[in-house]
């Protein structure tokens, strides 16, 4: 049986006073950060009381690995770090994020919205892993995190859905209006339709709600693609 992340923790694992999780997903260009910042404003006009968190968390040194490997000090190619050793940077810094920042919080009972999580992992790095391996990489992946580092499931994740033409033109866009220069996954085409391909299967196999941000080769509005977000975190914070 498949392991579901999206439907997160059965009642007598969590604990009767754990806080919930939900994590905004989606591959590079998807607009998961402004969809991220939509969900919190309106959670804060609803008089909802939650924490934000973001990863990776590049001020912290426990993103150091992180930092040198997308600035290509292990390699300006992506493939250069194997899906394995690279999701090992992330996921040490999301565990010194939870042991020293929020586990209190989390475990006395509070709500947490995520911008990427360790589903990052799974659309990132198994884009690197070949197409009939990649189960056995989301359960490893799985184990890693959840079971040997004992970090949170989620409660909910929500993969945005972006065809990857569009988010090449979102990011391109993105360089010229903040002035700066892509790492080394947003460069790379190859690459960002592999992990589009994998986020679907990951989304698949976890369990994950998937919001589409295109429609018949369109873009959807942000307000559109917002309220069907929004539709899924509400039934999971009724719950």
């Amino acid at each position: 049986a498949e392991i579901s992340l999206g439907r997160g923790v059965p009642e007598n694992e969590r604990g009767l006073n754990m806080g919930k999780l939900i994590v905004i997903e989606g591959t590079d260009g998807s607009g998961k950060s402004t969809q991220f910042e939509l969900l919190a404003a309106r959670l804060e006009r609803e008089g909802r009381t939650f924490h934000r968190l973001r990863f990776p968390r590049y001020d912290q040194p426990s993103s150091a690995l992180i930092r040198m490997y997308l600035g290509g000090d292990f390699g300006t190619d992506p493939e250069a770090v194997n899906a394995y050793a690279a999701s090992t940077f992330y996921a040490v810094d999301r565990y010194a994020s939870y042991v020293q920042d929020w586990r209190q919080a989390y475990e006395a009972g509070d709500l947490f919205l995520s911008d990427r999580y360790t589903t990052s992992n799974a659309v990132h790095q198994g884009g690197k892993v070949a197409a009939g391996e990649r189960t056995a990489f989301f359960r490893w992946l799985y184990d890693l995190e959840y079971n040997r580092m004992e970090l949170p499931r989620p409660d909910l994740v929500v993969l945005l859905d972006m065809p990857t033409e569009l988010s090449e033109q979102l990011l391109r866009r993105r360089e010229v209006d903040t002035h700066t220069q892509a790492d080394i996954h947003e460069q790379d085409r190859a690459y960002l339709t592999r992990c589009r391909e994998t986020a679907r299967e990951a989304a698949a196999h976890y369990g994950w709600s998937l919001v589409s941000c295109a429609r018949d080769g369109q873009l959807r509005t942000v307000e559109d693609i917002h309220e069907e977000l929004y539709a899924l975190v509400r039934r999971t914070l009724e719950t």
